[in-house]
């Protein structure tokens, strides 16, 4: 059985295409591997939440995470502040991590042109405090997106120093989990890329939001001005019918693409039935989420058992590194 570690930092509301891009491939994965999820508020603090939404925002993603599918009793679910040997680790990797190495991160670069009024410590840090998630745990896998495979890669230097510098073979190198063609990728309402919370509030659906909040955002997905004999979808109405796709039934999709190469298609029609097939998938687990989210006896046992079940590795990990690396007691 091989072991996982993956993370989801708790800066608001999962969303469609966490949902379908990487939670139900780890409830999938959660069966036949040895997986640690954790959600990942140590990170969140480089954006500088308020203690308020930082405990509001992590009550809410576990919520949905278990409202999704996730199990406890399967896999290692903990908050990763619960886990004071990450932070150990942290800061022994940063002392074999080089200020050039980690100003060449391009998502520190990114970070560093976009807000240059908060390039902190952590933002620079940040591949080798990823690299202390996962590698504390000895992962063999790990689930990334195209964003983070340049943090993995800086993992695998990371594992790979350490074991040269102490002469072992300790760390593994872990590599990257590929979902293959059980990876959906849900396209955002704005017209463009994929969705997500950095390009606005109007174009992901959250996995919590009413009803009429999805029907308000979907009526303003952008479209074009109609379809033209012979003409390929644009890309805001290739994104609609993807989303189509995925969430209506097969004769549903098949009567809108005829629509569309009649040249008689209704966008406002096609945003009315997708609106509410987003509303008939959503409701349970929206159902599910509130439920949880309410239940603070239950949340506080998942996290007990997480942080319990984490730390029994973390332990063992930050004292078998501490003795190679020669702290040892009088």
């Amino acid at each position: 059985m091989q072991t996982v570690v993956s993370g989801i930092r708790p800066t608001g509301n999962l969303h469609l295409g966490n949902y379908f891009g990487a939670i139900r491939n780890f409830v999938r994965m959660q069966e036949s591997n040895h997986c640690y999820f954790f959600i990942a508020d140590y990170h969140s603090l480089t954006t500088h939440p308020t203690p308020a939404d930082l405990h509001g925002n992590i009550r809410m993603v576990l919520s949905e995470f278990l409202a999704s599918g996730l199990d406890p009793e399967k896999a290692t679910l903990y908050v990763q502040s619960d886990l004071p040997e990450v932070a150990e680790l942290y800061l022994l990797l940063n002392m074999n991590a080089y200020l050039g190495e980690l100003m060449r991160c391009t998502s520190f670069k990114e970070k560093a042109r976009t807000q240059p009024e908060n390039v902190n410590a952590g933002l620079l840090t940040y591949p080798s405090l990823m690299a202390a998630d996962i590698i504390i745990h000895k992962a063999h896998f790990v689930p990334v997106g195209k964003d983070q495979e340049q943090h993995l890669e800086m993992t695998r230097t990371f594992a790979k120093r350490f074991n040269r510098m102490y002469g072992v073979e300790y760390f593994p190198e872990p590599q990257a989990y590929n979902f293959g063609d059980a990876l959906v990728k849900i396209p955002g309402l704005d017209g463009t890329g994929k969705m997500g919370k950095s390009e606005g509030e109007g174009n992901a659906i959250f996995l919590a939001d009413p009803p009429e909040v999805i029907r308000k955002k979907v009526m303003r997905a952008v479209t074009d001005a109609g379809p033209q004999a012979g003409q390929e979808k644009s890309q805001a109405v290739e994104n609609l019918f993807t989303l189509l796709k995925v969430m209506s039934k097969q004769e549903t999709v098949d009567f809108f693409e005829d629509q569309y190469l009649k040249g008689s298609i209704r966008y406002g029609d096609l945003k009315k039935q997708l609106a509410e097939d987003i509303i008939a998938y959503t409701a349970p687990i929206r159902e599910k989420i509130l439920a949880i989210a309410g239940d603070d006896a239950y949340l506080a046992s998942v996290t007990r058992l997480g942080a319990d079940r984490a730390r029994e590795s973390a332990s063992r990990t930050i004292r078998e590194v501490r003795e190679i690396i020669g702290f040892k007691a009088f």
